[in-house]
């Protein structure tokens, strides 16, 4: 059986409004849909490394306590954090050598 979902923690984590903060998630692996469907959104035609933002938030399906992952949560990550899940979507998703 192939593993489809991984869990992560994140470097620093995202501080939720009202100061909680949420570091460990799950991430699935990405489907085709998942690459298309950005691409028809008008904030990546002005923006196209806003794919990523979008991309994120459809394939982490949890995140802390949060009951939703939305392009806001995503946008609203350190830097570090940011680049954190990048890598990590690329490794599961086997679209980077692992060494």
């Amino acid at each position: 059986m192939i593993q489809t979902e991984f869990e992560f923690t994140l470097p620093k984590g995202y501080v939720d409004g009202d100061g909680n903060l949420h570091r460990k998630g799950v991430m699935r692996l990405s489907r085709a849909i998942d690459e298309i469907t950005p691409m028809r959104d008008p904030r990546v035609r002005n923006n196209p490394a806003y794919a990523t933002v979008i991309i994120l938030s459809r394939v982490i399906t949890k995140l802390g306590g949060l009951e939703e992952i939305s392009s806001m949560v995503i946008e609203n990550l350190f830097a570090i954090d940011l680049s954190y899940l990048q890598k990590f979507y690329r490794q599961i998703n086997e679209l980077e050598d692992p060494n």
